[in-house]
């Protein structure tokens, strides 16, 4: 039903929205409009520009069930949300933060950076004993500060139970931060349900849009309680008044927000997300594991194939690898061939969106029976 939606060019099997997705036809539509209007009357109608950036902070809210759309920031990307909190905690010599080693390097270099300041770094193989949950859980004491985590892992897809997590962090009256970026755009998540503190997530994966631009959630109560590190005009209570001397820091997420705002990038998300709230992410999430599953099945027609993702704990992505196949030559043989993945962890990454077709799917299983064949 969406799949007129996305424009993609003949005989291209698209499956990477894991790493960076298509845009949708209303969102390439929305780019060349705004980019139309630039050309031609300027910042004429900056004050409808502003009223699109507040409805993509409302789309983010119910996205991701934010108490209150004063909740959310719109920062560059994952990485600068994540160094945000890092940099931003009242850390004390002895403190320590844990965090898995299969994490994406974004969520484990900033907090490894944090050695500097006497902070000891928890650095847990998930796969080393028990549940991932328990290796990490085992790995705090009455020291933590915090624990970073991935709601779902990038390379095979292992979806984290959050919530078990989150008890455990208030046990030990840790702070939890959640790189949400491989489950937002690919199923309903809830900060509230799982008692976030923070959470952080770009918008070209999963949700649809472009680089440069990604939803930050801070609990409220927190807010005051990270130090800030950048200063400018866009992070003031009264944003608008230029004259003042006296300011103060906007009590809202904004306060985290220093400058102006990547305004094209904001006409092209809440484009993206439009679509996500038009389909209704319980049908985003039930599609995307319907494509998963019929590439699990007949992948596994192949001989020697395994899968490497986990199917207790079901995402958007799915990891395999062939007896005797070296995986990287895989996937550039695969990519040559117009099906668009991604070699990570110990194959070859997959990763459909909800759009994706059965003759997508098809076709990339069939030159994946056929390249393998050959390269043995």
């Amino acid at each position: 039903m969406y799949s007129s939606e996305f424009e993609l060019e003949d005989g291209l099997s698209y499956l990477n929205h894991a790493a960076v997705a298509p845009w949708p036809k209303r969102t390439a539509d929305a780019v060349a409009s705004f980019a139309q209007e630039n050309a031609t009357r300027g910042a004429t109608d900056y004050p409808h520009w502003m009223q699109t950036e507040q409805a993509l902070r409302e789309k983010l809210q119910w996205l991701i069930n934010a108490p209150s759309v004063e909740d959310i920031a719109l920062l560059k990307n994952t990485s600068e949300a994540l160094s945000v909190v890092a940099y931003g905690i009242d850390w004390k010599a002895g403190d320590n933060v844990v965090f898995a080693q299969q994490e994406f390097p974004s969520n484990r270099v900033v907090w490894e950076s944090l050695a500097q300041f006497g902070v000891e770094i928890r650095r847990v193989d998930i796969c080393s004993t028990g549940t991932p949950e328990l290796a990490l859980i085992e790995a705090m004491d009455d020291r933590t500060r915090l624990i970073s985590t991935s709601s779902v892992h990038y390379a095979d897809g292992l979806q984290m139970r959050l919530q078990e997590l989150s008890q455990a962090c208030k046990e030990h009256q840790a702070l939890f931060c959640v790189d949400a970026i491989q489950s937002i755009g690919v199923m309903p998540f809830d900060v509230q349900a799982i008692n976030a503190d923070f959470v952080m997530a770009d918008g070209h994966k999963w949700m649809l849009g472009p680089e440069g631009l990604a939803v930050f959630y801070c609990r409220a109560e927190l807010r005051k309680q990270l130090k800030l590190s950048q200063y400018g005009w866009h992070m003031l209570a009264d944003s608008s008044d230029y004259n003042s001397l006296d300011w103060e820091v906007s009590p809202t997420a904004t306060r985290f927000e220093c400058g102006s705002p990547n305004m094209l990038a904001c006409y092209a998300l809440n484009s993206s997300l439009s679509l996500l709230q038009d389909a209704g992410m319980d049908k985003v999430w039930q599609a995307i594991q319907d494509n998963v599953n019929y590439l699990r099945t007949a992948l596994g027609d192949i001989t020697g194939l395994q899968i490497n993702s986990p199917d207790q704990r079901p995402s958007g992505i799915l990891n395999f690898s062939i007896d005797g196949v070296d995986s990287r030559e895989l996937q550039q043989a695969l990519m040559q061939n117009k099906v668009i993945c991604a070699h990570r962890g110990q194959g070859v990454r997959f990763s459909p969106h909800f759009y994706t077709d059965q003759q997508c799917l098809d076709r990339a299983v069939n030159l994946v029976k056929e390249i393998s064949s050959r390269l043995r």
